[in-house]
């Protein structure tokens, strides 16, 4: 199975193509989407859906895994990261990709077993299991890969289940 892994964000997306080859995981491609900070909003958004669009077309994910994010401070920054995710969604419903959504503690529970471990160990645990040399930069991307494989074990145990 080849997941397409999302960190939605409106400066910096994050993704990373995770494939499962019979219990061996494999990082196919991770990277960042930016969007230029002087852009009106909805041409930041076009330039994030065009480059999702593009991703879909080039890796033909199986799947989708997309961080639900959730903000309590910073209202300017919830919208934009609300139209972010909406842009990603729509590009992979229009592909009708199956989308999933974890929550951050989601993630953190199916890669180290505890919901509330930090960041660091959180990117520590994605280099060793997809034996990249380094934690992929920005944290974004990281994120986006660590959302694959979470969705890459919950199909595993949804399938013995």
């Amino acid at each position: 199975m080849r997941v397409l892994g999302i960190d939605p964000g409106i400066a910096i997306t994050g993704y990373g193509l995770v494939e499962d080859r019979a219990g061996d995981l494999e990082a196919l491609a991770y990277g960042d989407i930016r969007t230029p900070a002087g852009d009106p909003l909805p041409l930041r958004l076009r330039q994030l859906y065009e480059a999702i669009c593009s991703l879909i077309r080039s890796y033909r994910p199986d799947v989708a895994a997309v961080e639900r994010v959730f903000f309590g401070r910073n209202v300017t920054t919830a919208f934009a990261v609300g139209q972010a995710r909406g842009v990603t969604l729509l590009a992979l419903a229009q592909a009708e990709i199956p989308v999933y959504e974890y929550t951050p503690a989601d993630v953190k529970q199916a890669l180290v077993g505890y919901g509330s471990a930090p960041k660091a160990q959180i990117q520590a645990m994605v280099r060793m299991l997809l034996r990249l040399p380094e934690v992929p930069r920005p944290d974004d991307v990281a994120d986006a890969l660590a959302v694959a494989i979470c969705h890459l074990n919950h199909a595993r145990l949804s399938a013995i289940l």
